[in-house]
């Protein structure tokens, strides 16, 4: 069914055509160009709501508005977008997370045209990799992300940015050429022209051993961007240096860009190899869950605290994808969005705190309740909903992964048990660091001395944009089939290959 009226191509190119006009804007101080930045981002958030309530089907599993041009003829390189159940979450998640983020950005006045374009580009890799159907198209698109977030690490970062800047691009860089090489490996296997299309792949068969080293390839690429022990160690260093825009953007989508390429390459093209792998996945999420919940507590840095406690979480959404049952990949995609918006709020409180006292160091804080009491309750409230509060989008999302590895037919009943033990055992440290990190901050009396101590609590922009944020969350937590029912029947699908075979 393709479409005649190319919505996803205008959704994808919107912000960063718009964004390459912000050049030409009349400088008149930053005011003009922040407005102008909002203003794309809210219309590119109403542009994909209405293409979705409108053009889409729900109970439909296969690709919808699908669009197919040819772009380079010599090399068979086709713009290919499409999307399912699977892509409309994160979708929308990024147009969400991207314009509070944009409207977070206003303390920034240094280059704030080459910032504001920059986050606009980011906008339009990350749809794009969410809604294409080209595995060369996803590969690119995988890549504009990559110098948007190297460019705002490194010019707008703290102390230490050119080394973490240095360390991400690294990283992220080497998973790409993994990617790459899956990418040309899959394409060209078994014909004379490449063939990319993700319908046509998906429908292909491998040998085993040629499958598990493609499988292993992509999984590189994907656990570094998703960061999978042990090649997480950007994670930490990237988050604690970026402006806390960079971070809401880094923590709410780039993270689940890994998640989502594991379900979409890993699970849906090479089934074989992933049953072959997932029972180690699901070990390795187990052990990422109690390590990055067991190194939080010694962090010093506020952000990195809060990043090693994503790292954590990220392994319930490896333990879904491994479990390979449709209540643990639902579970998985749920975990998704609520950490979407659970990182990017934590992060988001965290700058607006730096900016009042700037401090990094937990051990230098304390006694903040006294001064920022709104800062102090959403903080209490976004940290109840990352341990997994119940009512909250987060409880509700790990519950799930934990019923989906229980009802898994792959696994026997003790290595079900010890993997639930350890969940379990991980779910209680949660807590642990992070009313660690709320008593360091906010409770004593610490900055209550301090001579002249008139700290601003947070204004009208920062508590509209925290709130907007916790709304999904206590929303997905009561009724969690918003998110559910957009992706159960493709899910549905995905799993059926592995039973009837």
């Amino acid at each position: 069914m393709t479409n005649y009226f190319p919505w996803l191509t205008i959704i994808v190119l919107l912000p960063i055509f718009a964004g390459s006009l912000i050049f030409f804007l009349p400088h008149r101080g930053n005011k003009v160009i922040r407005w102008y930045t909002i203003c794309i981002s809210i219309l590119e958030l109403l542009l994909t709501t209405y293409t979705f309530c409108y053009h889409f089907q729900l109970n439909d599993p296969l690709t919808q508005l699908t669009e197919d041009y040819k772009w380079i003829n010599f090399f068979y390189f086709y713009w290919r977008l499409g999307i399912d159940g699977l892509s409309i979450g994160p979708i929308l998640l990024t147009g969400f997370i991207t314009t509070l983020a944009t409207l977070a950005a206003r303390p920034v006045t240094r280059d704030s045209r080459l910032f504001h374009f920059l986050m606009l580009a980011m906008y339009s890799g990350q749809i794009g990799s969410f809604s294409s159907r080209d595995l060369l198209l996803f590969f690119i698109m995988w890549e504009l992300e990559l110098i948007p977030i190297y460019l705002l690490l490194l010019m707008w970062g703290g102390k230490k940015r050119l080394y973490s800047a240095t360390k991400f691009i690294l990283y992220t860089a080497g998973g790409s050429i993994f990617l790459l090489i899956g990418v040309l490996g899959i394409g060209l296997y078994g014909s004379n022209e490449p063939i990319l299309n993700l319908e046509t792949l998906a429908n292909q068969s491998y040998p085993v051993g040629l499958e598990i080293i493609f499988y292993i390839g992509f999984l590189i690429a994907f656990a570094v961007k998703l960061p999978i022990i042990p090649l997480h160690t950007w994670l930490p260093d990237t988050h604690g240096e970026a402006h806390y825009s960079t971070c809401m953007l880094l923590a709410g989508i780039l993270l689940k860009m890994g998640a989502y390429g594991l379900v979409r390459i890993n699970m849906e093209l090479l089934p074989h190899a992933h049953s072959i792998f997932s029972p180690w996945l699901i070990i390795v999420g187990a052990i990422q869950i109690i390590y990055a919940a067991l190194t939080s507590p010694g962090q010093r840095n506020l952000k990195k605290r809060i990043a090693y406690s994503s790292v954590s979480h990220m392994g319930f959404i490896i333990i879904g994808i491994g479990s390979i049952t449709d209540t643990g990949l639902n579970g998985a995609i749920l975990q998704i969005i609520s950490h979407g918006f659970i990182g990017a709020a934590l992060f988001f409180l965290a700058g607006t705190s730096y900016d009042r006292i700037r401090l990094v160091y937990l051990d230098e804080m304390g006694g903040m309740a006294i001064h920022l009491p709104k800062i102090f309750t959403m903080f209490s409230i976004l940290s109840m909903a990352s341990l997994a509060l119940p009512g909250m989008s987060g409880f509700l999302a790990e519950l799930i992964v934990f019923f989906g590895i229980i009802n898994s037919q792959k696994y026997l009943l003790m290595p079900k048990i010890l993997i639930t033990f350890v969940m379990a055992i991980g779910m209680i440290l949660t807590p642990i660091y992070l009313l660690s990190m709320l008593r360091q901050m906010f409770y004593g009396y610490k900055l209550f001395n301090v001579p002249n101590s008139y700290f601003f609590d947070s204004g009208p922009r920062e508590l509209f944009v925290s709130i907007s944020i916790l709304l999904p969350i206590i929303a997905i937590g009561i009724y969690p089939d918003f998110v559910l029912s957009l992706s159960v029947d493709k899910v549905e699908a995905i799993i059926s290959n592995y039973f009837y075979q």
